[in-house]
């Protein structure tokens, strides 16, 4: 208990460092992205509904190195797999899968939701938009500005199928 509560101190933390770098130009450093999406998989893992499954595939190289703001990515990805979450109502798959060619990383995050509907594909990164009765419409935004902005990456939806679900993909170019 003691190791989660410290863990979940060191998250306020990083919280903490992901709002002061809002606005700011970012410093990008060389990361091993299968590290980060571990990492950040494993702190949303423990703190789930064990009805959801999770499902991480990685490639078999063991690094992959990309330029990029630890504290936004994590951020990003994140509110990516929260959103999974919440669209599969607690329970579901949740799919992360890490492919990679010669230039870039693509990250497809899968869910077994409701699905969006093909109308709302780009409206659900304008700031606002949202289904969620509670929702501010903020946390695409924030991922969009941050892949996209940020990290000069892209990340849209992939496929959707409503009662289906959702995938999706960022876009990232490796380290040189």
């Amino acid at each position: 208990v003691c190791a989660e509560i410290s863990k979940d101190i060191d998250k306020l933390n990083v919280i903490t460092q992901r709002f002061s770098q809002v606005g700011k130009t970012p410093k990008k450093v060389e990361h091993n992205i299968i590290e980060i999406i571990q990492n950040s998989t494993d702190y949303i893992k423990k703190r789930t509904s064990k009805k959801v499954n999770y499902h991480i595939i990685l490639p078999e190289e063991n690094c992959i190195t990309i330029d990029l703001n630890q504290h936004l990515f994590e951020w990003a990805l994140e509110n990516l797999i929260k959103n999974a979450i919440d669209a599969m109502s607690g329970m579901g798959d949740l799919t992360i899968e890490l492919k990679s060619d010669s230039k870039k990383i693509y990250i497809d995050v899968s869910d077994t939701g409701k699905g969006i509907p093909k109308r709302d594909f780009k409206k659900i990164f304008y700031p606002g938009f949202t289904t969620k009765e509670r929702g501010w419409g903020m946390g695409l935004s924030l991922v969009k500005r941050i892949i996209e902005e940020y990290h000069k990456g892209k990340v849209f939806i992939k496929h959707s199928a409503l009662g289906k679900g959702t995938t999706f993909r960022i876009i990232l170019k490796k380290a040189n």
